[in-house]
């Protein structure tokens, strides 16, 4: 199992991303296409290969052809949207928010799963890249479809969780060079 193997590659002391990695996965309330399409979408955003390779299989084994594609789109289109809509809240000037934005997002309208499950994999690519406005955007979503905090919240400890490890790893394995 991947998983076993990304756990065991995780050194003695980051024991507790260890522990949480087998929690947040192997324990969690999320219905399976929602958590794997949320580690899927995390692996991804981590933007570390030993994560991404390591997940991708059993995610890929746990979602259908369409929530897999999903996933990947859902982090494809977060990594843009992510970085264009944070700069926009960062910058001073209140006028860039009234400017059209003038991107394609159509993915967003028309993801191929249901609506529920692609929010909430932008929400946790969200989280990882560190944009409050889509966080914001997409929690306001999610609760208003009836998404409860429990289940959001167990999305973006997924994300926190894999993007730790995979920063540890990555250090890791410069420090190991």
């Amino acid at each position: 199992m991947a998983l076993d193997e990304l756990k065991s590659a995780i050194p003695d002391f980051a024991k507790d991303l260890k522990l949480n990695l087998g929690s947040v996965i192997g324990n969690s309330d999320l219905p399976q296409q929602q958590l794997w399409g949320t580690v899927l979408a995390c692996a991804i955003a981590s933007r570390s290969p030993k994560v991404l390779r390591e997940l991708e299989p059993e995610a890929k084994a746990n979602l259908s052809p369409e929530a897999y594609t999903a996933a990947k789109s859902a982090a494809a289109i977060m990594a843009m949207n992510n970085v264009f809509y944070r700069t926009r809240h960062l910058l001073s000037d209140p006028e860039y928010g009234t400017l059209r934005a003038g991107l394609r997002m159509n993915v967003i309208g028309n993801p191929g799963v249901e609506k529920v499950d692609f929010e909430l994999w932008s929400l946790a690519v969200s989280a990882i890249n560190g944009c409050g406005q889509c966080l914001d955007s997409h929690e306001q979503v999610l609760r208003k479809a009836g998404v409860d905090r429990e289940t959001i919240q167990e999305a973006v400890k997924v994300a926190s969780v894999i993007q730790a490890v995979g920063v540890t790893l990555d250090a890791e394995a410069v420090l190991a060079e």
